[in-house]
């Protein structure tokens, strides 16, 4: 049996596995097997702690529900960090992804802030399939034009600021949007409306799991694009479907630090093997 542990940052829930010490076999059959909210654990994605490098202290890989690894997570950033500042009874860990290095906080009342890393806004580094300004250009989807953002936070993502986020179709155009062929690695797609320069509403379509609660990087990218907009200022808070992030873009060297809450839900094991069968 493997133990596992179920954990979520504003709704968006992983199962969280500690390959520290046994090495855990992972390909994408068993990350959606896992993930299955019927047969499995269920959770948006699998998240696996492995030995870190380079000075981290853990390495952090990210499965997507549909069985994709995906390079960064500001959620499971801040759960992974949880257990790590509790474990060495340290207020700073540094968690290496494939998306780059994060580097997280205690930020009390059962805050944790994820510095997450300068964004990315050049067009083929987010990335884009041909150039475009990543500041403001317009998307055809089926005969339909949409003014978007792009940012990548490790991760790309497109914003489409909306009057009303939560009349947005997040079902009907993010999958539309997350397989367009501008996105050659797909993306996770953001439906923004502003309500002032503080607060931001925000639903999201995540690559790879769809609808969730909550997206981290997601809510960094809104950020950053309305600030980039002159619609919103460097400190924000963004309300997601399951809660608020507050989101600020650091001065000096434009690092996004994001700051929510991690919570454990249960701790359990599961038979991969029986699983997989």
């Amino acid at each position: 049996m493997t133990p596992f542990l179920k954990m979520h940052g504003l709704g968006n829930d992983f199962a969280v596995f500690d390959a520290r010490k046994h090495a855990l076999a992972l390909d994408a059959a068993a990350a959606r097997a896992i993930a299955d909210r019927r047969r499995g654990i269920g959770c948006d994605q699998v998240i696996v702690i492995e030995k870190g490098a380079n000075g981290a202290d853990v390495f952090m890989r990210i499965v997507n529900a549909d069985g994709g690894e995906v390079e960064s997570c500001g959620n499971a950033a801040r759960c992974v960090a949880r257990l790590l500042m509790a474990e060495m009874d340290r207020d700073t860990v540094r968690i290496e992804t494939l998306g780059g290095p994060l580097v997280c906080s205690d930020a009390g009342a059962g805050l944790v802030t994820v510095d997450m890393g300068a964004p990315i806004l050049v067009w083929d580094k987010v990335p884009l399939s041909c150039p475009a300004d990543t500041n403001r250009f317009m998307l055809s989807v089926d005969g339909t034009s949409y003014a978007v953002a792009v940012v990548s936070m490790g991760n790309p993502h497109c914003v489409l600021f909306v009057d009303d986020a939560e009349a947005a179709p997040v079902a009907s155009l993010g999958p539309r949007i997350e397989t367009h062929p501008m996105f050659p690695k797909r993306t996770n797609v953001e439906f923004v409306s502003v309500r002032d320069r503080a607060h931001l509403r925000m639903r999201v379509w995540e690559r790879g799991a769809g609808i969730t609660q909550a997206c981290g990087s997601g809510a960094c990218a809104a950020a950053v694009a309305a600030h980039r907009r002159g619609l919103a200022d460097a400190k924000v808070e963004v309300e997601l479907d399951g809660g608020v992030l507050i989101l600020e873009l650091r001065e000096g060297d434009g690092h996004v630090l994001m700051t929510g809450p991690a919570a454990l839900s249960f701790r359990g094991e599961i038979d991969l093997a029986e699983l997989a069968s």
